[in-house]
């Protein structure tokens, strides 16, 4: 039986196009077939897992540009039977889809925010007075260009290829070195037998809420990897959404969560928080760049 994944789709979102590769990449390690199943949102796609609809889902996590997706790690912090397998690496290119004859004719640019806002510049220069409407997904107003010759979506050249739809615009990205991270996220240990080899994670993943904001708080657990030479390669908060004020903090380390530093770091760590979850051990791995 195949392996499903969820992914927030239509087909032709960046999330499907890491989810392709991933796929393709299990099948070659492990000779394991996979389905995608498209949901509309993310956290839909992490429920997917989490409900027992499909084995795993792939995710993006950050953006080198726009930094975060916030839905993401929020739905993560909710769900607590998940767990990060695999880090993917995906260089973004950004097109402009429409069925409009030039630039002045286009009025309405439809994207998901992440890909509008990293491409802001452009559209300030090149679109300076369409009206911007964010969408679910890069892909989610594509079915409607043919009818509507005045609007425009940005997505990728994969999806003007898959719904064979008129490019007017590449590389519209105000960055050329841009890039997304994904994670590959299943419930805890279930999909051990789809990797390909144990070996040792290059990353731990965890989130965290203190007991109570007062000066120093979150020192403590700094200190804690600093003292043991563990590198953290990524900080950042959330609100708990209890008061405000209140924060959440996800971290990234450059260790293997069952190793014996990053054990005595955890056990030592939970003194100093109130709730600790630990997101998951998992390596990266990069996909070559698709013109």
């Amino acid at each position: 039986m195949a392996l499903s994944i969820a992914y927030l789709g239509p087909p032709g979102t960046y999330t499907e196009q890491a989810t392709v590769f991933y796929a393709n990449w299990l099948t070659k390690s492990t000779g394991v077939e996979a389905s995608l199943c498209p949901y509309s949102t993310i956290s839909q796609s992490l429920h997917a897992v989490a409900d027992g609809k499909a084995q795993m889902a792939v995710v993006p996590v950050e953006n080198s540009i726009e930094g975060s997706v916030t839905m993401t790690l929020d739905t993560l912090w909710q769900l607590d039977s998940l767990q990060i397998q695999l880090a993917l690496v995906l260089p973004i290119v950004h097109t402009l889809i429409s069925c409009a004859s030039s630039l002045d004719k286009i009025k309405t640019v439809y994207s998901h925010p992440q890909a509008l806002a990293q491409c802001q510049g452009w559209l300030q220069r090149f679109l300076p007075s369409v009206q911007i409407i964010p969408s679910n997904s890069t892909t989610e107003a594509l079915e409607r260009l043919e009818q509507e010759t005045t609007t425009a979506a940005i997505a990728s050249s994969r999806a003007a290829q898959l719904y064979n739809l008129p490019i007017l615009a590449s590389g519209i990205n105000d960055y050329p070195e841009n890039c997304t991270r994904f994670w590959v996220v299943s419930q805890g240990e279930a999909i051990a037998e789809y990797q390909p080899s144990k070996v040792p994670t290059s990353h731990t993943s965890l989130a965290f809420s203190m007991p109570a904001n007062t000066p120093g708080a979150l020192v403590k657990p700094l200190q804690i990897f600093a003292q043991l030479g563990i590198n953290l390669s990524r900080i950042e908060s959330r609100p708990t959404k209890r008061s405000l004020g209140e924060y959440l903090f996800f971290m990234d380390l450059e260790a293997d969560a069952k190793e014996a530093q990053m054990q005595s770091a955890l056990a030592e760590l939970t003194i100093h928080t109130e709730i600790l979850k630990i997101l998951g051990a998992y390596n990266v791995l990069p996909i070559a760049a698709v013109t």
